[in-house]
C-alpha cells in the first residue's frame, strides 16, 4: 500500500468507521451523566484534560527524544480516550457508562484543545527549520470531520434506528478492531527501516506515559473517594489514549510519519498494561 493512499484515504476512512462505531454506542444520557455522577465525571475530566498533558509534556522534556518524537508523544497525551478504553474498562469490571461518558465529553473538548496544545508543543520542541505552522481553525475543522461528525452520525442512528445499530454493532466492533490493527501496522510499515531504533527510543517514554498516568489516575480517583468501578474507569480513561487518532492527526494533518510512531508504539503497549490492570482489579476486593 502506498503511503499517500494510506494517509490520504485509508486512515481517515478507518478512523471514521471506528468513531462511527463508538457513536453507535452513545446516547444523550451519556452526556447528561455529568449531572448524575458529578464527582466521578469532574474527577475524570480534570485528570484527563489537565494532568495527562502535563505528564506528557514532562516526560517528553526529560526523555531526550528528538523534536518530532517529543511532539508525537505530546500529541498522544492530548488525545481523548477511545473505544479501546471502553473495552478495557468492561474487561476490568469498571463503570462502563462512566467510561463512555468521559470518552464522549473529552472527544468534544479536544477538538479545540488539540490544535492549540499541539501548536505550543511544536514551538517548544521543533527548531525553526522544522516548524509546522498550524492553521488552527482549519485543524479544528479537520479533527471535527474525522471524530465528532462520525460520532454524531452514529448517535443519530442509535437514536432513530436502534434496531439497525443493534444489528450491525458486532460487525462495526470487529471492523473497528481490524482497522485499528491495520492502522498500527501501516504506521510501522511506513517507518519500517526505523522501527527498532524508534522502539528503543520511544518505547520507554511511551510506557512511562502509560504507567505514570494510570498510577496518577488511580491515586487521584482514590483521593476523591469514588467507588471501585468508577476508580477503575477513571484510571483506564486517564491511562489509555486514542492512539488511532494520534496516528491519523500526525499522518494526515501534520503529514509527518515520525510523529505517528509514539502513538503506534503506545497502542501496542497499552493493551498489555490494560490487560494486567484488568487482572489486578479482579483481585482487588469489592468495597462493602
Amino acid at each position: 500500500m502506498e503511503s499517500n493512499l494510506l494517509t490520504a484515504v485509508f486512515l481517515p476512512v478507518a478512523l471514521g468507521i471506528i468513531m462511527l462505531g463508538m457513536g453507535m454506542s452513545l446516547t444523550i444520557d451519556d452526556f447528561k451523566r455529568i449531572f448524575v455522577l458529578p464527582k466521578a465525571v469532574i474527577t475524570g475530566l480534570t485528570l484527563q484534560l489537565v494532568l495527562l498533558p502535563v505528564a506528557g509534556w514532562a516526560i517528553a522534556s526529560i526523555s531526550g527524544l528528538s523534536g518530532e518524537l517529543a511532539v508525537g508523544l505530546i500529541l498522544l497525551s492530548i488525545c481523548p480516550g477511545g473505544a479501546s478504553s471502553n473495552l478495557i474498562t468492561h474487561l476490568a469490571k469498571g463503570d462502563v457508562a462512566l467510561s463512555i461518558t468521559l470518552t464522549a465529553i473529552t472527544s468534544c473538548i479536544t477538538v479545540i484543545s488539540i490544535p492549540i496544545l499541539l501548536n505550543l508543543s511544536m514551538h517548544q520542541f521543533l527548531g525553526a527549520g522544522q516548524m509546522i505552522e498550524l492553521n488552527i481553525p482549519q485543524t479544528i475543522l479537520q479533527i471535527f470531520l474525522i471524530t465528532l461528525l462520525p460520532v454524531s452520525i452514529g448517535m443519530i442512528l442509535n437514536a432513530k434506528k436502534p434496531e439497525l445499530t443493534l444489528k450491525f454493532e458486532k460487525t462495526v466492533k470487529i471492523l473497528s478492531g481490524l482497522f485499528l490493527a491495520l492502522i498500527i501496522v501501516g504506521a510501522i510499515v511506513r517507518e519500517r527501516n526505523n522501527v527498532i531504533p524508534f522502539f528503543i527510543q520511544v518505547g520507554p517514554a511511551a510506557l512511562a506515559l502509560n504507567l505514570v498516568t494510570m498510577i496518577l489516575g488511580y491515586l487521584g480517583a482514590t483521593l476523591m473517594k469514588v467507588t471501585k468501578p468508577q476508580r477503575t474507569s477513571i484510571t483506564i480513561e486517564v491511562g489509555i489514549q486514542n492512539g488511532t487518532l494520534g496516528i491519523a492527526i500526525a499522518s494526515t494533518i501534520l503529514n509527518n510519519a515520525a510523529m505517528a510512531i509514539p502513538s503506534a508504539i503506545y497502542s501496542l503497549i497499552m493493551f498489555a498494561t490494560g490487560a494486567l490492570f484488568s487482572v489486578w482489579m479482579h483481585r482487588v476486593p469489592d468495597e462493602t
